[in-house]
This record gives structure tokens, C-alpha cells and sequence, in this order.
């Protein structure tokens, strides 16, 4: 069997819980501050990604012409690797411990 440290009694339900009040936040100023900096390349990297589609030339639709600059470089490699980036920040800020 199993050895048991603390005896469970009826009388200590509904008795008042100490809580520590010297951090009340998880998250230290550099989670924050690294959350942020993700943030805006996530933000970032969808913005590069913005422009006209594969049948807009000069802001009007024809479906006659295609236009080649959604395969730019800009589209299809640097923003996506900003977004992976950014989430890759973020995960890193939620993962990272405040310092004590």
C-alpha cells in the first residue's frame, strides 16, 4: 500500500487557501515583450503576402490576362517564412520562464 502523507478530515473543506501574492502574473516583461516582436512578424509576413490576384492588372478584373506576380518571391517565400517565424516566436514566449 501506498503511504499517505496527509490525512484528509471533513473539517479542512471550506477553510481559507493561502495564496501567494508576490507574482501575480505568469508572464515576465521579456514574454511580453518577445509575444510582441512575434506578433508583428506574423503581422508582417500576411502583409507582404497582400496584393492582387492571378486576373487583376492596374485594380480591374479581367479574366483575359494573367498576371505573374503572385509567384514573386516576395508571396510565396519570404512572408510565409515570416509568419512561421513569428509563430515560432510566439511559442517561444509562452514556453520561456520568468526570471525570479
Amino acid at each position: 500500500m501506498s503511504k499517505k502523507h496527509k490525512q484528509f478530515s471533513a473539517d479542512s473543506i471550506g477553510q481559507p487557501v493561502e495564496v501567494s501574492e508576490n507574482n501575480p502574473f505568469y508572464f515576465g516583461k521579456e514574454n511580453y515583450r518577445l509575444m510582441l516582436i512575434g506578433l508583428a512578424l506574423i503581422v508582417v509576413g500576411f502583409l507582404l503576402m497582400m496584393g492582387a490576384d492571378a486576373n487583376t492588372v492596374d485594380g480591374n478584373y479581367d479574366p483575359n490576362v494573367w498576371n505573374e506576380g503572385i509567384f514573386s518571391i516576395r508571396r510565396i517565400r519570404i512572408a510565409p517564412m515570416l509568419v512561421i517565424a513569428g509563430f515560432a516566436v510566439e511559442v517561444y514566449a509562452i514556453l520561456k520562464r520568468k526570471k525570479k
